[in-house]
């Protein structure tokens, strides 16, 4: 099963993973991801990974 990672020493905040799962990251007050849920179920697999791939600074890993 696929497991989400955020570093939080790469993250800027930015948001584009928010607006695409919004179900699995939000940006927090200080500016950084917080991975609500880390276990994506396999139906929501495509936006998460979407999500992951359209973060700027590389942040997000999808990891098996």
């Amino acid at each position: 099963m696929a497991r989400i990672v955020a570093d939080h020493d790469t993250c800027e905040g930015l948001g584009m993973c928010e607006a695409m799962a919004p179900d699995y990251f939000e940006v927090s007050d200080d500016d950084l991801v917080e991975v609500l849920d880390d276990s994506p179920r396999d139906a929501d697999r495509g936006a998460v990974f979407a999500a992951v791939q359209a973060c700027p600074v590389l942040a997000l890993k999808l990891v098996e």
